[in-house]
């Protein structure tokens, strides 16, 4: 007995082992590991524009001494055939290589990599061959594997192939014949017919968005169209708005932002300063929205009509301005979707609907959305359809506000439905909130996030901030967008730093961010007197009408234009990622460099954040970092005021006048 159940169990014990080996591809030695970009373990698409560069990097390595080839293996979503590019080896068996996409859209990339016997062969050949050693096996062995591979090839590739194979087995001239075997050409002939059969892949594939240009580098100007009247105390409209749009284009700002144009609810309306009771005349928040003249597809009629909305994109777009819509996913009281679809509220107990709070803020004139709703799905398809109905119209690009209280799976599924059938449109996430959430909203599909720039005030905390966006692994979806105010944000340093913060936090945003923005009429004219114990506008535009005087000339406004200007110029300024600091002997002093590896232009900027007092410092120029001649003179051209520099070595003196000129904004020429 004991015997009969020995045999059986071996015997189960055999066809056991026989199916576990059945799934593992033996003879795969190669190894591919720690795969470098890829967002959530490829949960997500790392983001890159079309034509910026996805530099892949792997621990690849094997088992003995051969050879490893590895490559970069990526395709455009709904291709057959994979495109590679080979990859290098640094060091610790770390490889790499760079592929760049061509057009918007989702591609994935893999890794793989074989044991390369070729190469293992060659290496063995040389070093005997360079000791004088006996070859003639080696030679023999590596026919042998050329006839092989020769089977593999066709024509003339065959042919020559073929050839080298001949010539190791029937040459005199070793020397001769080592050279041939040894030759580039027919190393590359070699590696173009390898059999790779039992290559290793890295799996899965990981994802990669690819976005337009836009999505990387953009300058948004914000206005309020109710505020665009030449009368006084009139309420603007698209019209209006129209004749402001010549003037954007001209300081040269591509995107024209747009708080919600849609009608203003009239119950619990809030008045001038966000009083609890409106007075005659206050026309409301443009964030309290809808009412009995319509919701999200309207236009508040103040404002035109869905055709003078339509002539104003066409005016905007004939200037080379897109127009970006805010998408506030709140009601207010009298909202149509209140009356309509009351199951998408919370109700409480007095039959009143609960309105928005985020204490010790208090919005009654908003109701948030309950996304908890039994009713979610024609919820979602609703929301889906607001968006969807403005791209018809000719929106490209939305600024979303508070994202971050709406449900993360709808965003999650409504940017993917959107984006698959409108690859062109971009997304910004206004979610001015806690870290993992800001970021967490970048992965699933915002093309550009806000950020905490505004408050970041000296040098030590931006540089630390922009060495987590570039340097860390929000470099691979966390598209920043700098802007230095909005209509709900007036920091400390814009209030008592007058004009020279105004420009120095402009010359930040602009030149360390690729995407930037302004809350534009208050900030060209230096409008910064803040509500008392908020870092808020006082007599807030959110809440009244303005009247500017557009024509208005200032001192901003020609820096503004120089700045961007000084951005379309130079393609070093069009990326956030290749961010260069500088070391500086002052503490309120922020040095960086950037360059566009692609064309070579180099750029160099020195910001004094002190807006009170003149900074001067020994700073060292990154001249290593940016491949320049350490032996060879610069110069230094700045782009605001004009002056002309020659620098010699790393170490060189800056000093800066707020109350002149508070920054430097060098294009670096070496000849």
């Amino acid at each position: 007995m004991p015997a009969t159940k020995t045999t059986k169990s071996t015997t189960k014990t055999k066809k056991q082992s026989a199916n576990s080996l059945s799934n593992i591809q033996g003879k795969q030695r190669v190894i591919i590991a720690n795969v470098d970009p890829q967002v959530q373990n490829g949960q997500f698409p790392i983001k890159r524009s079309v034509g910026e560069a996805v530099q892949v990097e792997a621990d690849i390595f094997a088992d003995s001494h051969d050879k490893i080839r590895s490559f970069v293996q990526f395709r455009k979503e709904g291709e057959n055939n994979w495109q590679e590019v080979p990859m290098n080896p640094v060091m610790n068996d770390r490889w790499t290589a760079t592929f760049i996409p061509e057009s918007i859209g989702f591609y994935e990339f893999t890794v793989s990599g074989y044991i390369d016997h070729y190469a293992s062969w060659q290496y063995g050949l040389r070093k005997k061959h360079e000791a004088s050693q006996d070859i003639s096996v080696e030679m023999r062995i590596g026919a042998d594997m050329l006839d092989d591979i020769a089977k593999r090839a066709k024509g003339k590739d065959q042919q020559q192939i073929s050839d080298v194979a001949n010539r190791l087995r029937n040459t005199s001239d070793a020397d001769e014949a080592v050279a041939m075997a040894l030759s580039d050409d027919i190393t590359e002939l070699v590696g173009k017919h390898y059999d790779r059969s039992n290559a290793s892949y890295y799996a899965p594939a990981i994802p990669v968005e690819v976005e337009r240009k836009k999505a990387l580098f953009s300058s948004w100007y914000e206005f309020f169209p109710r505020s665009t009247s030449r009368e006084r105390g009139k309420h603007g409209n698209f019209q209006t708005a129209s004749a402001i749009l010549p003037r954007v284009a001209e300081m040269g700002f591509d995107v024209v932002y747009l708080p919600p144009i849609h009608p203003i609810g009239k119950k619990h309306r809030k008045g001038l300063n966000n009083a609890l009771t409106a007075n005659q005349g206050d026309p409301g928040s443009c964030w309290a929205i809808g009412s009995d003249e319509g919701g999200h597809k309207a236009i508040h009629p103040e404002l035109g009509t869905l055709e003078d909305f339509k002539k104003f994109i066409k005016q905007a777009n004939e200037l080379d301005i897109e127009i970006a819509l805010d998408i506030a996913f709140q009601c207010a009281p009298d909202h149509p979707y209140v009356e309509e679809h009351p199951q998408w509220f919370k109700w409480r107990p007095d039959g009143t609907v609960q309105y928005a709070e985020n204490p010790p803020k208090k919005y009654q004139d908003i109701l948030p959305i309950n996304f908890e709703t039994e009713d979610w799905e024609n919820l979602w398809q609703e929301l889906k359809s607001v968006i969807a109905y403005w791209i018809d119209k000719g929106v490209t690009i939305f600024r979303i506000d508070n994202p971050h209280t709406k449900s993360f799976k709808f965003w999650q599924w409504c940017i993917k439905e959107i984006r698959t059938k409108n690859p062109e449109i971009i997304f910004l996430a206004e979610a001015f909130t806690r870290p993992r959430i800001m970021e967490w909203l970048a992965k699933p599909g915002f093309n550009q996030s806000y950020t905490y720039f505004t408050w970041r005030q000296n040098p030590y905390e931006l540089r630390e901030y922009m060495l987590e966006l570039t340097q860390g692994p929000m470099r691979n979806y966390f598209r920043p967008n700098f802007w230095p105010n909005t209509p709900d944000i007036l920091t400390p340093d814009l209030v008592h730093g007058g004009e020279p913060a105004h420009i120095m936090r402009l010359v930040l945003a602009a030149t360390l961010s690729s995407n930037y923005g302004l809350y534009g009429p208050v900030y060209e004219f230096v409008v910064n007197t803040p509500y008392p114990g908020k870092e808020e506008y006082l007599d807030s535009e959110k809440y009244e009408i303005k009247h500017w005087d557009w024509d208005a000339e200032t001192r901003i406004r020609e820096i503004i234009t120089i700045i961007n200007r000084v951005r379309k110029d130079n393609p070093a300024l069009q990326s956030t990622a290749n961010v260069i600091f500088a070391e500086v002997h002052n503490d309120q002093i922020l040095a960086y460099a950037k360059k566009d590896t692609d064309t070579g232009n180099t750029m160099f900027m020195v910001v004094n954040m002190d807006p009170y007092h003149t900074q001067s410092a020994y700073l060292k120029v990154p001249m290593y970092e940016l491949g320049m001649n350490m032996d060879q003179p610069y110069r230094l051209e700045d782009q605001i005021s004009g002056a002309h520099y020659t620098w010699h070595g790393e170490w060189n003196y800056v000093e800066l006048n707020p109350f002149q000129i508070p920054a430097h904004v060098f294009k670096v020429v070496q000849d």
